[in-house]
Protein backbone atom coordinates (compact mmCIF):
# COMPACT_ATOMS: atom_id res chain seq x y z
CA UNK A 1 0.00 0.00 0.00
CA UNK A 2 3.05 2.41 1.15
CA UNK A 3 4.65 1.75 -2.53
CA UNK A 4 1.33 2.78 -4.46
CA UNK A 5 0.98 5.88 -2.70
CA UNK A 6 4.72 6.75 -3.00
CA UNK A 7 4.36 5.56 -7.08
CA UNK A 8 0.96 7.72 -6.95
CA UNK A 9 2.76 10.84 -5.69
CA UNK A 10 5.44 10.41 -7.75
CA UNK A 11 3.19 10.17 -10.96
CA UNK A 12 1.55 13.04 -9.93
CA UNK A 13 4.52 15.30 -9.04
CA UNK A 14 6.09 14.23 -12.62
CA UNK A 15 2.59 15.44 -14.19
CA UNK A 16 2.73 18.87 -12.36
CA UNK A 17 6.12 19.10 -13.56
CA UNK A 18 5.89 18.38 -17.23
CA UNK A 19 2.41 21.42 -16.94
CA UNK A 20 4.87 23.63 -15.60
CA UNK A 21 7.30 23.18 -18.01
CA UNK A 22 5.51 23.12 -21.22
CA UNK A 23 3.52 26.39 -19.35
CA UNK A 24 6.44 28.39 -19.42
CA UNK A 25 6.92 31.22 -17.06
CA UNK A 26 9.56 33.23 -15.50
CA UNK A 27 11.52 31.06 -13.02
CA UNK A 28 14.53 31.27 -10.85
CA UNK A 29 17.30 28.87 -11.53
CA UNK A 30 19.43 30.00 -9.33
CA UNK A 31 18.14 28.25 -6.07
CA UNK A 32 15.82 24.58 -5.95
CA UNK A 33 16.73 21.24 -6.89
CA UNK A 34 18.89 21.33 -9.54
CA UNK A 35 16.85 18.30 -11.59
CA UNK A 36 13.90 20.04 -10.89
CA UNK A 37 15.50 22.62 -13.04
CA UNK A 38 17.04 20.81 -15.70
CA UNK A 39 13.63 19.27 -16.59
CA UNK A 40 11.65 22.56 -16.59
CA UNK A 41 14.29 23.74 -19.14
CA UNK A 42 14.67 20.45 -21.13
CA UNK A 43 11.02 19.71 -21.80
CA UNK A 44 10.44 22.27 -23.62
CA UNK A 45 13.91 22.48 -25.44
CA UNK A 46 13.70 18.71 -26.64
CA UNK A 47 10.02 19.13 -28.23
CA UNK A 48 11.49 22.33 -29.48
CA UNK A 49 14.49 20.71 -30.97
CA UNK A 50 12.44 17.73 -32.27
CA UNK A 51 9.70 19.94 -34.02
CA UNK A 52 13.23 21.55 -35.73
CA UNK A 53 14.27 18.25 -36.93
CA UNK A 54 10.44 17.56 -38.51
CA UNK A 55 10.39 20.36 -40.68
CA UNK A 56 13.33 18.00 -42.80
CA UNK A 57 11.57 14.49 -41.91
CA UNK A 58 8.25 16.02 -43.16
CA UNK A 59 9.94 17.47 -46.63
CA UNK A 60 11.96 14.03 -47.19
CA UNK A 61 8.51 11.79 -46.62
CA UNK A 62 6.50 13.79 -49.31
CA UNK A 63 9.46 14.52 -51.90
CA UNK A 64 11.09 10.87 -51.44
CA UNK A 65 7.58 10.01 -53.28
CA UNK A 66 7.95 12.30 -56.14
CA UNK A 67 8.81 10.87 -59.70
CA UNK A 68 12.29 12.17 -60.01
CA UNK A 69 12.57 11.09 -55.49
CA UNK A 70 16.92 10.63 -55.69
CA UNK A 71 16.86 13.82 -57.37
CA UNK A 72 14.61 15.34 -54.89
CA UNK A 73 15.44 13.54 -51.70
CA UNK A 74 19.11 14.70 -52.92
CA UNK A 75 18.36 18.18 -53.38
CA UNK A 76 16.63 18.69 -49.93
CA UNK A 77 19.88 17.10 -48.41
CA UNK A 78 22.24 19.04 -49.85
CA UNK A 79 20.41 22.51 -49.29
CA UNK A 80 19.92 21.39 -45.97
CA UNK A 81 23.71 20.97 -45.93
CA UNK A 82 24.10 24.84 -46.74
CA UNK A 83 21.39 25.95 -44.81
CA UNK A 84 23.54 24.34 -42.28
CA UNK A 85 26.32 27.70 -42.42
CA UNK A 86 22.82 29.51 -42.22
CA UNK A 87 21.98 27.66 -38.88
CA UNK A 88 25.66 27.80 -37.74
CA UNK A 89 25.16 31.91 -37.62
CA UNK A 90 22.09 31.80 -36.22
CA UNK A 91 23.02 29.20 -33.60
CA UNK A 92 26.09 31.37 -32.72
CA UNK A 93 23.91 34.59 -32.36
CA UNK A 94 21.49 32.93 -30.37
CA UNK A 95 24.47 31.29 -28.28
CA UNK A 96 25.33 35.23 -27.50
CA UNK A 97 21.91 36.06 -26.44
CA UNK A 98 20.94 33.09 -24.15
CA UNK A 99 24.95 33.43 -22.81
CA UNK A 100 24.49 37.33 -21.82
CA UNK A 101 20.65 37.34 -21.42
CA UNK A 102 21.02 34.37 -18.86
CA UNK A 103 24.21 35.92 -17.31
CA UNK A 104 22.07 39.30 -16.90
CA UNK A 105 19.16 37.67 -15.84
CA UNK A 106 20.93 35.84 -12.96
CA UNK A 107 22.25 39.17 -11.83
CA UNK A 108 18.67 40.51 -11.50
CA UNK A 109 19.61 43.10 -14.09
CA UNK A 110 16.04 43.16 -16.81
CA UNK A 111 16.94 46.03 -18.46
CA UNK A 112 20.08 44.75 -19.38
CA UNK A 113 18.69 41.35 -20.53
CA UNK A 114 16.51 43.29 -22.86
CA UNK A 115 18.80 45.55 -24.52
CA UNK A 116 21.60 42.36 -25.25
CA UNK A 117 18.33 40.38 -26.79
CA UNK A 118 17.75 43.25 -29.14
CA UNK A 119 20.63 44.25 -30.00
CA UNK A 120 22.03 40.30 -31.39
CA UNK A 121 18.55 41.01 -33.47
CA UNK A 122 20.17 44.16 -34.98
CA UNK A 123 23.59 42.30 -35.48
CA UNK A 124 21.76 38.92 -36.69
CA UNK A 125 19.40 41.00 -39.60
CA UNK A 126 23.06 43.00 -40.68
CA UNK A 127 24.68 39.25 -41.50
CA UNK A 128 21.77 37.73 -42.84
CA UNK A 129 21.00 39.67 -45.89
CA UNK A 130 24.38 39.35 -47.93
CA UNK A 131 24.10 35.75 -47.13
CA UNK A 132 20.55 35.53 -48.54
CA UNK A 133 21.20 37.51 -51.25
CA UNK A 134 24.07 35.01 -52.86
CA UNK A 135 21.86 31.91 -51.75
CA UNK A 136 19.66 32.92 -54.30
CA UNK A 137 21.70 34.63 -56.57
CA UNK A 138 23.83 31.07 -57.07
CA UNK A 139 21.15 28.55 -56.12
CA UNK A 140 22.18 26.79 -59.39
CA UNK A 141 26.17 26.21 -58.70
CA UNK A 142 26.25 25.93 -55.07
CA UNK A 143 24.18 22.30 -55.48
CA UNK A 144 26.54 21.54 -58.76
CA UNK A 145 29.60 22.47 -56.42
CA UNK A 146 28.24 20.36 -53.84
CA UNK A 147 28.60 17.12 -55.61
CA UNK A 148 25.34 17.12 -57.42
CA UNK A 149 24.90 16.03 -60.86
CA UNK A 150 23.98 19.01 -63.45
CA UNK A 151 20.31 17.33 -64.16
CA UNK A 152 19.43 17.15 -60.13
CA UNK A 153 21.27 20.49 -59.44
CA UNK A 154 18.90 22.02 -62.17
CA UNK A 155 15.99 20.23 -61.08
CA UNK A 156 16.59 21.49 -57.46
CA UNK A 157 17.32 25.39 -58.06
CA UNK A 158 13.47 26.42 -57.62
CA UNK A 159 13.82 24.25 -53.82
CA UNK A 160 17.16 26.01 -53.11
CA UNK A 161 16.18 29.68 -54.02
CA UNK A 162 13.58 30.02 -51.86
CA UNK A 163 15.01 27.90 -48.70
CA UNK A 164 18.18 30.62 -49.25
CA UNK A 165 16.35 33.68 -49.85
CA UNK A 166 13.98 32.57 -46.45
CA UNK A 167 16.96 31.95 -44.71
CA UNK A 168 15.48 35.56 -43.29
CA UNK A 169 13.17 33.52 -41.17
CA UNK A 170 15.72 30.91 -39.94
CA UNK A 171 17.84 32.97 -38.65
CA UNK A 172 14.66 34.96 -36.44
CA UNK A 173 13.43 31.54 -35.29
CA UNK A 174 16.51 30.37 -34.00
CA UNK A 175 17.83 33.69 -32.66
CA UNK A 176 14.61 34.55 -30.66
CA UNK A 177 14.25 30.94 -28.99
CA UNK A 178 18.16 31.91 -28.15
CA UNK A 179 16.68 35.04 -26.43
CA UNK A 180 13.36 33.43 -24.71
CA UNK A 181 16.13 30.26 -23.20
CA UNK A 182 18.40 33.18 -21.84
CA UNK A 183 15.39 34.52 -20.19
CA UNK A 184 14.44 31.05 -18.46
CA UNK A 185 11.05 30.98 -20.88
CA UNK A 186 11.98 27.65 -23.25
CA UNK A 187 8.02 27.08 -23.43
CA UNK A 188 7.68 29.81 -25.62
CA UNK A 189 10.75 28.83 -27.92
CA UNK A 190 8.81 25.53 -27.87
CA UNK A 191 5.52 26.43 -28.49
CA UNK A 192 6.80 28.50 -32.09
CA UNK A 193 8.35 25.54 -33.02
CA UNK A 194 5.25 23.66 -32.92
CA UNK A 195 3.16 26.11 -34.52
CA UNK A 196 5.63 26.51 -37.37
CA UNK A 197 5.67 22.82 -37.85
CA UNK A 198 2.00 22.35 -37.99
CA UNK A 199 1.60 24.82 -40.86
CA UNK A 200 4.34 22.94 -42.43
CA UNK A 201 2.67 19.62 -42.07
CA UNK A 202 -0.71 20.82 -43.20
CA UNK A 203 0.44 22.93 -46.11
CA UNK A 204 3.43 20.45 -47.21
CA UNK A 205 1.05 18.08 -49.14
CA UNK A 206 -1.07 20.83 -50.44
CA UNK A 207 1.91 22.92 -52.18
CA UNK A 208 3.88 19.35 -53.15
CA UNK A 209 0.73 18.15 -54.86
CA UNK A 210 -1.70 20.62 -55.38
CA UNK A 211 -5.56 21.51 -54.13
CA UNK A 212 -7.91 23.30 -55.52
CA UNK A 213 -6.81 26.34 -57.45
CA UNK A 214 -3.34 25.26 -55.98
CA UNK A 215 -1.13 23.90 -58.47
CA UNK A 216 1.13 20.46 -57.56
CA UNK A 217 4.36 22.60 -57.20
CA UNK A 218 6.34 19.43 -56.94
CA UNK A 219 9.77 19.73 -55.17
CA UNK A 220 9.35 23.42 -55.26
CA UNK A 221 6.07 22.90 -52.86
CA UNK A 222 8.33 21.82 -49.93
CA UNK A 223 10.60 24.85 -50.06
CA UNK A 224 7.20 27.47 -50.12
CA UNK A 225 5.81 25.48 -47.49
CA UNK A 226 8.64 25.27 -44.83
CA UNK A 227 9.14 29.02 -45.22
CA UNK A 228 5.88 29.91 -44.44
CA UNK A 229 5.65 27.52 -41.79
CA UNK A 230 8.59 29.41 -40.03
CA UNK A 231 7.36 32.75 -40.96
CA UNK A 232 4.27 31.94 -38.68
CA UNK A 233 6.71 30.59 -35.93
CA UNK A 234 8.39 33.90 -35.85
CA UNK A 235 5.55 35.92 -35.80
CA UNK A 236 4.53 34.06 -32.51
CA UNK A 237 7.73 35.14 -31.07
CA UNK A 238 7.07 38.76 -31.90
CA UNK A 239 4.00 38.27 -30.26
CA UNK A 240 5.43 37.46 -27.20
CA UNK A 241 8.27 39.26 -27.34
CA UNK A 242 6.36 42.57 -27.87
CA UNK A 243 3.22 41.73 -25.33
CA UNK A 244 5.39 42.95 -22.01
CA UNK A 245 4.40 40.21 -20.18
CA UNK A 246 7.96 38.34 -19.61
CA UNK A 247 10.81 39.61 -18.33
CA UNK A 248 12.12 40.90 -21.28
CA UNK A 249 10.93 44.33 -22.64
CA UNK A 250 10.99 45.83 -26.20
CA UNK A 251 11.89 49.13 -26.06
CA UNK A 252 12.26 51.50 -29.46
CA UNK A 253 15.56 52.74 -28.19
CA UNK A 254 17.16 49.05 -27.39
CA UNK A 255 17.62 48.88 -31.56
CA UNK A 256 20.02 51.47 -31.67
CA UNK A 257 22.84 49.95 -32.96
CA UNK A 258 24.89 50.19 -29.27
CA UNK A 259 28.95 49.77 -30.17
CA UNK A 260 29.80 48.82 -26.82
CA UNK A 261 27.06 45.80 -26.29
CA UNK A 262 27.59 44.47 -30.22
CA UNK A 263 31.23 44.35 -29.60
CA UNK A 264 30.19 42.20 -26.39
CA UNK A 265 27.83 40.39 -28.13
CA UNK A 266 30.37 39.45 -31.19
CA UNK A 267 33.15 38.62 -28.85
CA UNK A 268 31.04 35.55 -27.78
CA UNK A 269 29.14 34.97 -31.07
CA UNK A 270 32.28 35.14 -33.44
CA UNK A 271 33.86 31.79 -32.01
CA UNK A 272 30.41 30.61 -31.52
CA UNK A 273 29.32 31.09 -34.95
CA UNK A 274 33.13 29.99 -36.29
CA UNK A 275 32.62 26.71 -34.20
CA UNK A 276 29.86 25.90 -36.02
CA UNK A 277 30.65 26.81 -39.54
CA UNK A 278 33.52 24.26 -39.12
CA UNK A 279 31.55 21.53 -38.08
CA UNK A 280 29.30 22.92 -40.73
CA UNK A 281 31.80 22.90 -43.52
CA UNK A 282 33.13 19.57 -42.96
CA UNK A 283 29.30 18.07 -42.93
CA UNK A 284 29.54 19.72 -46.30
CA UNK A 285 32.62 18.35 -47.46
CA UNK A 286 31.62 15.01 -46.26
CA UNK A 287 28.24 15.02 -48.08
CA UNK A 288 30.22 16.22 -51.48
CA UNK A 289 32.61 12.94 -50.40
CA UNK A 290 29.67 10.75 -50.67
CA UNK A 291 28.11 12.64 -53.42
CA UNK A 292 31.36 11.76 -55.85
CA UNK A 293 32.17 8.27 -54.37
CA UNK A 294 28.25 7.16 -54.07
CA UNK A 295 26.80 8.74 -56.79
CA UNK A 296 23.24 10.15 -57.11
CA UNK A 297 21.85 7.47 -54.87
CA UNK A 298 24.52 7.46 -52.65
CA UNK A 299 24.13 10.72 -51.63
CA UNK A 300 20.53 10.38 -51.33
CA UNK A 301 20.58 7.97 -49.11
CA UNK A 302 23.46 9.57 -46.65
CA UNK A 303 21.03 12.95 -46.46
CA UNK A 304 17.95 10.61 -45.85
CA UNK A 305 19.93 9.11 -43.05
CA UNK A 306 21.26 12.29 -41.48
CA UNK A 307 17.73 13.32 -41.61
CA UNK A 308 16.87 10.72 -39.60
CA UNK A 309 19.80 10.91 -37.11
CA UNK A 310 18.73 14.96 -36.91
CA UNK A 311 15.86 13.90 -35.88
CA UNK A 312 17.10 12.09 -32.41
CA UNK A 313 19.92 14.43 -31.86
CA UNK A 314 17.88 17.68 -32.27
CA UNK A 315 16.06 16.57 -29.21
CA UNK A 316 19.57 15.69 -27.27
CA UNK A 317 20.63 19.50 -28.44
CA UNK A 318 17.73 20.64 -26.49
CA UNK A 319 18.21 18.77 -23.77
CA UNK A 320 21.79 19.60 -23.25
CA UNK A 321 20.57 23.09 -23.68
CA UNK A 322 19.46 23.22 -20.43
CA UNK A 323 23.18 23.17 -19.49
CA UNK A 324 23.76 26.49 -21.06
CA UNK A 325 20.99 28.47 -19.60
CA UNK A 326 21.69 26.99 -16.20
CA UNK A 327 25.48 27.90 -16.17
CA UNK A 328 24.75 30.94 -17.72
CA UNK A 329 22.02 32.22 -14.88
CA UNK A 330 24.22 30.03 -11.75
CA UNK A 331 27.89 31.84 -13.03
CA UNK A 332 25.54 35.57 -13.03
CA UNK A 333 24.15 34.73 -9.65
CA UNK A 334 28.30 33.64 -8.83
CA UNK A 335 26.91 30.01 -7.93
CA UNK A 336 29.63 28.30 -9.93
CA UNK A 337 29.82 24.97 -7.69
CA UNK A 338 25.84 24.90 -8.66
CA UNK A 339 26.33 25.39 -12.26
CA UNK A 340 28.91 22.45 -12.43
CA UNK A 341 26.55 20.50 -11.16
CA UNK A 342 23.72 21.57 -13.68
CA UNK A 343 26.37 20.53 -16.27
CA UNK A 344 26.88 16.59 -14.48
CA UNK A 345 22.58 16.29 -14.23
CA UNK A 346 22.02 17.43 -17.25
CA UNK A 347 25.09 14.73 -18.76
CA UNK A 348 23.41 11.85 -17.29
CA UNK A 349 19.97 12.79 -18.31
CA UNK A 350 21.46 13.02 -21.80
CA UNK A 351 22.97 9.88 -21.62
CA UNK A 352 19.99 7.59 -21.10
CA UNK A 353 18.35 9.29 -23.47
CA UNK A 354 20.44 8.49 -26.58
CA UNK A 355 20.85 4.94 -25.11
CA UNK A 356 17.28 4.64 -26.08
CA UNK A 357 18.01 5.94 -29.18
CA UNK A 358 20.91 4.28 -30.15
CA UNK A 359 18.99 0.85 -29.25
CA UNK A 360 16.12 2.40 -31.56
CA UNK A 361 18.29 3.16 -34.73
CA UNK A 362 20.06 -0.32 -34.79
CA UNK A 363 16.83 -2.61 -34.49
CA UNK A 364 14.63 -0.29 -36.62
CA UNK A 365 16.63 1.29 -39.39
CA UNK A 366 15.57 -1.26 -42.02
CA UNK A 367 11.24 -0.62 -41.71
CA UNK A 368 11.95 3.25 -40.80
CA UNK A 369 13.73 3.72 -44.00
CA UNK A 370 11.08 1.79 -46.15
CA UNK A 371 8.61 4.69 -44.86
CA UNK A 372 10.97 7.59 -46.38
CA UNK A 373 12.07 6.06 -49.91
CA UNK A 374 10.38 3.62 -52.16
CA UNK A 375 14.28 3.48 -53.54
CA UNK A 376 15.66 0.22 -52.85
CA UNK A 377 19.32 1.23 -53.36
CA UNK A 378 19.01 4.46 -51.81
CA UNK A 379 16.98 2.63 -48.90
CA UNK A 380 19.86 0.35 -48.28
CA UNK A 381 22.90 2.96 -48.13
CA UNK A 382 20.44 4.86 -45.43
CA UNK A 383 20.30 2.06 -42.93
CA UNK A 384 23.57 1.23 -43.21
CA UNK A 385 24.66 4.82 -42.71
CA UNK A 386 22.39 5.18 -39.43
CA UNK A 387 23.26 1.70 -38.21
CA UNK A 388 27.32 2.76 -38.14
CA UNK A 389 26.42 6.83 -37.31
CA UNK A 390 24.38 5.34 -34.19
CA UNK A 391 27.39 3.70 -32.95
CA UNK A 392 28.42 7.14 -31.26
CA UNK A 393 25.77 8.01 -29.60
CA UNK A 394 26.78 7.75 -26.20
CA UNK A 395 29.64 10.28 -27.14
CA UNK A 396 27.07 12.54 -29.09
CA UNK A 397 25.28 12.88 -26.11
CA UNK A 398 28.49 14.12 -23.50
CA UNK A 399 29.72 16.11 -26.35
CA UNK A 400 26.49 18.17 -26.54
CA UNK A 401 26.14 19.04 -23.35
CA UNK A 402 29.67 20.38 -22.77
CA UNK A 403 29.72 22.13 -25.48
CA UNK A 404 26.36 24.22 -24.22
CA UNK A 405 27.98 24.52 -20.82
CA UNK A 406 30.80 26.27 -22.44
CA UNK A 407 28.79 28.28 -24.56
CA UNK A 408 26.73 29.37 -21.85
CA UNK A 409 29.71 30.37 -19.64
CA UNK A 410 30.49 32.45 -22.75
CA UNK A 411 33.84 30.34 -23.28
CA UNK A 412 32.93 30.13 -26.93
CA UNK A 413 36.48 29.73 -27.83
CA UNK A 414 37.32 26.55 -26.32
CA UNK A 415 34.81 24.58 -28.40
CA UNK A 416 36.01 26.37 -31.58
CA UNK A 417 38.95 24.83 -31.29
CA UNK A 418 38.01 21.37 -30.05
CA UNK A 419 35.56 22.00 -33.24
CA UNK A 420 38.65 22.60 -35.29
CA UNK A 421 41.30 20.21 -34.55
CA UNK A 422 38.60 17.33 -34.28
CA UNK A 423 36.53 17.68 -37.51
CA UNK A 424 39.39 19.58 -39.56
CA UNK A 425 42.69 17.63 -38.60
CA UNK A 426 40.92 14.70 -38.17
CA UNK A 427 37.45 13.55 -39.34
CA UNK A 428 38.05 14.76 -42.74
CA UNK A 429 41.52 13.05 -43.41
CA UNK A 430 39.97 10.18 -42.18
CA UNK A 431 36.97 10.22 -43.96
CA UNK A 432 39.08 10.91 -47.40
CA UNK A 433 41.71 8.64 -46.65
CA UNK A 434 38.84 5.58 -45.60
CA UNK A 435 36.18 6.83 -48.58
CA UNK A 436 38.90 7.01 -51.74
CA UNK A 437 42.85 5.87 -50.79
CA UNK A 438 41.25 2.60 -48.58
CA UNK A 439 38.06 2.22 -51.00
CA UNK A 440 35.63 1.91 -49.17
CA UNK A 441 33.38 4.85 -50.76
CA UNK A 442 30.52 6.10 -48.26
CA UNK A 443 30.92 3.49 -45.87
CA UNK A 444 34.39 4.98 -44.89
CA UNK A 445 32.83 8.55 -44.43
CA UNK A 446 30.10 6.64 -42.25
CA UNK A 447 32.61 5.42 -39.80
CA UNK A 448 34.81 8.35 -39.62
CA UNK A 449 32.13 10.42 -38.20
CA UNK A 450 31.37 8.86 -34.71
CA UNK A 451 35.35 8.02 -34.30
CA UNK A 452 36.31 11.89 -34.46
CA UNK A 453 32.91 12.50 -32.41
CA UNK A 454 34.23 9.98 -30.00
CA UNK A 455 37.85 11.97 -29.60
CA UNK A 456 36.13 15.12 -29.56
CA UNK A 457 34.03 14.31 -27.03
CA UNK A 458 37.07 13.24 -25.09
CA UNK A 459 38.95 16.07 -25.37
CA UNK A 460 35.91 18.47 -24.14
CA UNK A 461 35.84 16.38 -20.74
CA UNK A 462 39.66 16.84 -20.17
CA UNK A 463 39.04 20.66 -20.80
CA UNK A 464 35.68 20.91 -19.00
CA UNK A 465 37.78 19.78 -15.61
CA UNK A 466 40.46 22.32 -16.40
CA UNK A 467 37.55 24.84 -15.51
CA UNK A 468 38.65 27.81 -17.59
CA UNK A 469 34.77 28.56 -18.03
CA UNK A 470 34.08 29.13 -14.90
CA UNK A 471 36.36 32.57 -14.94
CA UNK A 472 34.88 33.81 -18.09
CA UNK A 473 33.74 37.91 -17.89
CA UNK A 474 30.67 38.34 -20.48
Amino acid sequence: MTQEINSSGALSRFFALLKQSLKGGNIDFTQGSIRRAVLLLAIPMMLEMMMESVFALVDLYFVGHLENSSFAVQTVGLTESVLSVIYSIAIGMSMAATAVVARRVGEKDAVAASKAGMQAIVIAISINILIAVAGFAFATDILVLMGSSRASAEFGTPFMRIMMGGSFVIMMLFLFNGIFRGAGNAAIAMRSLWIANICNIILCPIFIRGLGPIPAFGLTGAAIATTIGRSVGVLYQLYNLFNGKGILKVVASYFIPDMKQIKALIKIAAPGILQFVIASCSWIFLAELVATTGGDEGSAGYQSALRIMMFFMLPAWGLSGAAATLVGQNLGAKLVDRAERSVFVTAKFNIAYMAIIMIICLLAADPMMWFFTNNAQVHDIAVKAIRILSSGYLFYGVGMVLLNAFNGSGDTKTPTWVNFFGFWTFQIPMAWLMAKYLSWGPTGVFWAIPIAEALMTLAAVILFRKGRWKRIEV
